[in-house]
């Protein structure tokens, strides 16, 4: 499987919630879907998303009160991020975070992103 295109990474501290950085990784991107799981339901990512003129893959979260429908066929899909995600923990400098300092890791990211899009 090559389809591991990594577009961006936000590296975050401790037990910080993903959905607080997610907003910042479709700045200035122009793609046509923006696909996530129900943790990233929130209008603060669609907002943006919409905004660059994309499609929100979002499954609603159950407590939203007014349900936004999304491409359920297109949302099948996102197991491949999920499959990126796989192939990068096979290196244990990424699965574990031995790295102290913050640009010695995301340098390791790039670096194991490009080896796996070259594989």
């Amino acid at each position: 499987m090559k389809q591991c295109t990594c577009l961006g990474f936000v590296v975050t501290t401790g037990q910080v919630g993903d959905v607080t950085q997610a907003q910042a990784l479709p700045a200035g991107q122009e793609e046509a879907a923006v696909m996530a799981d129900q943790a990233y339901d929130s209008n603060a990512l669609r907002v943006p998303v919409a905004q660059m003129g994309a499609e929100a893959v979002i499954p609603c979260n159950r407590t939203r009160k007014i349900i936004i429908p999304h491409d359920t066929r297109a949302y099948k899909l996102r197991n491949r991020i999920g499959h990126c995600f796989n192939r990068l923990k096979h290196f244990r400098r990424f699965a574990t975070r031995d790295d102290r300092r913050t640009i010695h890791f995301l340098g390791f990211v790039h670096l194991a992103t490009a080896m796996i899009w070259m594989a």
